[in-house]
């Protein structure tokens, strides 16, 4: 019998996830700016102060570090708090309660006091919102020893990776690429919670190993399918998870294609791109046919001109172009 699927968009599949939680668990409550009677920013909570009233959607004020504070507060009091926090440039503001509090009251507490707090936010360009709205910095957070980093790039995670996360005794940070969210495409019906902790293969190849996350994930699948033509077969990674990083499932890739090149949207320096390079070198160098390259962002403040974004972000024919390069010399 087939599978029954249905056609969803990636902010309605993230707003199942929510209200799976809410539905679930009465310590759930989700909370943030203009989450409440405005529906979100990227109205991905639109509805669900209706369905579950003001006690549990919170509107709160604009002062990212005040509520997400508040949010840590009530972890450890025992709720399961959902902070939303509209785009990653803005969760500057919280960085202090995230790494300073957040990441570490397990470790200063001898081990006595989980966080159970997660943490979305929307972040990448590609929607024209400039330099203060259109970062990708998740690298940075993947930096940070006590948090899980998650960044859901197809329907099936951004529905399940919600209540796996809140299932964790620790905070969980989970980057939702602004850009995907009007994405359709089918989803099963009895579509749930999914696994957090491994990376996965979504197209298997020979010549060369694409790894890639979030928005950047798509162009690498598009890329592979017009290499594919030219007779070109490379495998597609999706990351998922961030911190900790699956490096298995790219090392074991690594072993088979001999080659590999990385997407990432942060910047060049001191980017994920260049920690899952060093780990290859480190790991797997006689393995390697060529040397790892990556493609990221520009390092400039990201545009808002049209013409000027896109160019300052990794498009598909870059992709192309550069496995081409180095399959063929």
């Amino acid at each position: 019998m087939a599978e029954q699927t249905r056609t969803i968009t990636y902010r309605d599949a993230v707003k199942e996830g929510l209200r799976e939680a809410l539905q679930k668990d009465e310590r759930v409550f989700l909370m943030g700016e203009d989450v409440g009677r405005y529906g979100g920013c990227f109205a991905v909570s639109g509805g669900l102060l209706d369905e579950f009233g003001p006690d549990r959607i919170r509107d709160t004020p604009l002062s990212e570090s005040t509520f997400t504070g508040a949010g840590i507060g009530a972890a450890l009091g025992g709720m399961r708090p959902i902070v939303e926090i509209m785009t990653v440039n803005f969760s500057l503001l919280a960085l202090d309660q995230i790494m300073n509090n957040a990441a570490t009251y397990l470790h200063m507490s001898g081990g006595l006091f989980n966080v159970p707090l997660v943490i979305r936010m929307a972040t990448g360009g590609g929607k024209q919102l400039a330099a203060q709205h259109s970062h990708s910095l998740e690298g940075w957070y993947a930096h940070i020893p006590g948090i899980k980093v998650l960044s859901p790039a197809t329907l099936e995670d951004a529905r399940g990776m919600l209540w796996t996360a809140l299932a964790d005794p620790d905070p969980v940070l989970i980057f939702e690429p602004a850009v995907l969210y009007p994405m359709a495409g089918e989803l099963a019906a009895d579509a749930g919670a999914v696994e957090i902790d491994q990376a996965k293969i979504l197209r298997e190849g020979r010549d060369l190993t694409l790894i890639s996350y979030g928005s950047c994930l798509h162009k690498c699948l598009e890329a592979a399918m017009s290499l594919a033509e030219e007779g070109i077969a490379t495998e597609v990674i999706d990351l998922r998870t961030l911190r900790p990083l699956d490096e298995t499932c790219f090392l074991n890739s690594v072993a088979k294609t001999h080659r590999a090149l990385i997407v990432d949207e942060g910047w060049r320096s001191g980017s994920l791109a260049a920690e899952i390079s060093a780990r290859i070198m480190e790991q797997a160098f006689y393995q390697l046919d060529a040397p790892v390259e990556r493609i990221c962002s520009a390092e400039v403040p990201m545009p808002y001109a049209r013409h000027m974004e896109e160019a300052a972000l990794p498009q598909v024919m870059t992709i192309v172009e550069t496995v081409r390069r180095m399959v063929h010399g």
